[in-house]
């Protein structure tokens, strides 16, 4: 007699594995809530930041992280990235270190940290990050002025005060930095913006630097895109290092047993996705995501909008 399906676990802070363009099938673990943040970036994907601050606290429950960590980890499904990410600013839960060394006990999976870096000036957040695997803060400007400008963040913090963060964090982290330079048109694109960057990033000394552009729907339409000239400009300008960072394209994977519904709606509600992307990370075939997500859009859950010359859908 066949068995019955086991039911797919619903969980409360991590979704995926979804593809990404660095990590490969990056299993997402948000711990802040959303759209908490230092910084309400004019080039957002996730929209306005609902609650700007720098306080740090245990936002959600270090345990019941962990429990669902082990959990996924149990299902042996290819994750090459434990990820924090999510839709708030990672390094403003205080426990994060807590999460960090309790993921190292349970697998080798690596663990992924990707951040807005305006935490790093304080030592309580370089000591929690000490054992991540890869760190991946974003650098945009040196200048103060441009900082506010691109940014928005809550007062007090100070771009160069953020970077002499990174420069210390350097020295005393053993794992991997990935510095990605979100570059935007008409604003930090100028090669003397590069020029102004480019010792500073010396300083600082990443294992890889990533060129990164406006892909997705932006929290404000004037944060358009450079060209693809531009970055190959850009990227001659910081030498070996530097990379521009492509769309990942790995074979599609399902996600195993459950209401494939429910996968989407998890990954729409973290950031914009087009078809392809749902195709990639849920295994599905086209006809069936768009099935899908006509439904959800018949409930209002789910809205479209276009960027550049593809169709985006977010909650």
């Amino acid at each position: 007699m066949p068995q019955p399906k086991k039911e797919k676990e619903k969980f409360l802070y991590l979704y995926g594995p979804v593809p990404s363009r660095r990590l490969g099938l990056s299993l997402g673990i948000d711990i802040v809530p959303h759209k908490n943040c230092s910084y309400d970036c004019i080039y957002c994907q996730l929209g306005t930041t609902d609650y700007k601050t720098t306080s740090r606290k245990e936002y959600t429950p270090v345990r019941g992280i962990l429990e669902e960590i082990k959990t996924a980890v149990a299902n042996k499904q290819r994750i090459d990235y434990i990820t924090f990410s999510g839709s708030g600013e990672p390094t403003l839960h205080s426990g994060i270190g807590r999460i960090i060394d309790g993921v190292k006990k349970m697998t080798s999976i690596p663990t992924a940290v990707l951040t807005n870096g305006s935490l790093l000036h304080q030592s309580d957040v370089r000591n929690d990050l000490i054992h991540a695997s890869v760190v991946l803060p974003t650098l945009c400007t040196v200048n103060q002025e441009m900082f506010i400008k691109i940014h928005r963040s809550v007062p007090q913090l100070d771009i160069m005060e953020i970077v002499r963060g990174y420069i210390d964090f350097r020295r005393m982290f053993k794992g991997l930095i990935w510095l990605e330079l979100m570059i935007i048109k008409g604003i930090n694109d100028k090669p003397e913006h590069i020029t102004g960057m480019r010792s500073v990033i010396e300083e600082i000394a990443p294992d890889r630097i990533h060129l990164n552009t406006v892909a997705r729907p932006p929290s404000e339409d004037y944060a358009e895109p450079v060209t693809a000239e531009v970055l190959e400009r850009i990227k001659a300008m910081l030498g070996s290092k530097c990379e521009i960072i492509a769309e990942f394209r790995p074979p599609g994977e399902g996600h195993g047993d459950g209401d494939p519904s429910e996968s989407i709606l998890s990954i729409i509600q973290r950031r914009p996705v087009t078809i392809e992307d749902l195709i990639e990370v849920s295994g599905l075939t086209r006809g069936e995501i768009i099935e899908r997500i006509e439904q959800l859009m018949k409930e209002g859950t789910v809205i479209s909008s276009i960027h550049g010359d593809r169709r985006y859908y977010r909650t």
